[in-house]
């Protein structure tokens, strides 16, 4: 095990492009840090320059104090588990995760004292002598880890690793992960671009945009109390509703109320002048239909819309509604034009989507009133998209 720290680290290649900009972690021993963002965003390249894959052109990367900027992967104790697997389709299972070792010329009967106990806990005992081509990807999957795990390395670098297997394995594969490595507490660096795989796996979360950290926090804080429009907009599923807002004396005009302000929001926003503009965040779960919720007409927001699109998702509803203020119209400018970060621009600002109970009897092309907590939105400063408020609780 091992702490890896990174010290203003930065990719800058021959053309002037910048893929990692003065990248600062801390990653302690034993933790499990998550890299997330959108294609593009630096993540697997910081993790390349950590296996020693990539050159860092500026800053330092220390494990256990020591600088290791030049040092060849080799040398550097780390394994890595990659999206493809990068399995040998010759070699039967056990050959596969004892490569490495017999590599190193480690003994014999250490190397198969190691195969067997990953083979342990990972499940495949019984499929130690079959090749890559008989397995499923999930056993696939299961093999690349155990070639890592038979190492003891310092440190798991992982790149994307279960983007190959479907939504069920994916699912299967992730509380298999959190509890190997709760089990082997190793430091792990994790590569992602899906955010439930950055909520329920990692210690921590890094969020990077155009190779610029956003923040860095627990899962929980970076959902409660995320650093700016981007933070917010991309962790969430389904995502924060964002509303072009203005402060008009001691209320807040959002598109579909009036709110007096509190002291939460009058200390948030006492350095913003009076009539400038807001963007106000509304997650949508903290969206109920008014008629499950006791006092609803006496405390808290009501508001009526219509619901455009009605999605039964199981155990809830995800309802769209459209709403009318002309203030709301065009989209919110986040400074995010590539179409691969189209998914976590906020939508048209007319678009809501409330997150409802099953027992709801919400309809189709029907009119609801829905009810929210004042107590629940996010501010944010309009033209930096900073955050104003304190962490929703």
């Amino acid at each position: 095990m091992a702490e890896l720290v990174l010290d203003e680290i930065s990719k800058r290649y021959d053309d002037g492009t910048v893929a990692v900009d003065r990248l600062t972690l801390e990653i302690a021993d034993g933790e499990m840090m998550i890299f997330v963002g959108p294609s593009g965003c630096g993540k697997t390249t910081a993790l390349r320059m950590i296996a020693g894959l990539e050159e860092i052109s500026e800053g330092e990367l220390r494990i256990d104090g020591e600088v290791i900027n030049d040092r060849p992967p080799k040398d550097r104790d780390m394994a890595m588990v990659f999206q493809n697997y990068a399995l040998y389709p010759h070699m039967t299972v056990r050959q596969n995760m004892s490569f490495g070792l017999q590599q190193a010329k480690v003994d014999k009967a250490e190397i198969e004292q190691r195969v067997k106990r990953a083979a342990e806990t990972l499940g495949l005992r019984e499929h130690l002598d079959r090749k890559p081509g008989h397995l499923s990807g999930g056993q696939r999957q299961r093999v690349a880890m155990g070639r890592a795990i038979v190492r003891n390395p310092k440190a798991f670098l992982m790149d994307e690793p279960l983007s190959n297997l479907d939504a069920k394995l994916r699912a299967e594969m992730r509380t298999e992960l959190s509890r190997l490595q709760s089990e082997l507490g190793t430091t792990t660096v994790y590569v992602t671009h899906d955010q439930i795989e950055a909520m329920t796996l990692g210690d921590r979360v890094a969020v990077l945009r155009k190779g610029v950290l956003q923040q860095v926090a627990t899962p929980r804080e970076i959902y409660d109390g995320p650093a700016n429009l981007f933070v917010a907009g991309f962790m969430g599923s389904p995502a924060i509703n964002l509303m072009s807002s203005s402060i008009e004396g001691e209320k807040l005009h959002l598109p579909m109320a009036e709110i007096p302000l509190d002291d939460r929001m009058r200390e948030a926003l006492s350095n913003i002048d009076r009539g400038r503009s807001v963007v106000v965040g509304l997650r949508p779960e903290h969206l109920f239909d008014a008629a499950l919720v006791d006092g609803a007409s006496t405390r808290g927001v009501c508001f009526r819309t219509q619901v455009d699109v009605l999605e039964a998702m199981g155990a809830e509803y995800y309802a769209y509604s459209t709403l009318d203020d002309a203030r709301t119209n065009g989209e919110l400018a986040t400074g995010d034009d590539e179409p691969e970060e189209a998914a976590i621009r906020p939508r048209h600002a007319q678009q809501l989507i409330a997150r409802l109970s099953v027992d709801s009897k919400v309809c189709e092309h029907e009119p609801i009133e829905l009810w929210f907590d004042p107590a629940r939105l996010h501010l944010f400063e309009a033209e930096s998209g900073e955050r104003l408020t304190d962490p929703v609780k």
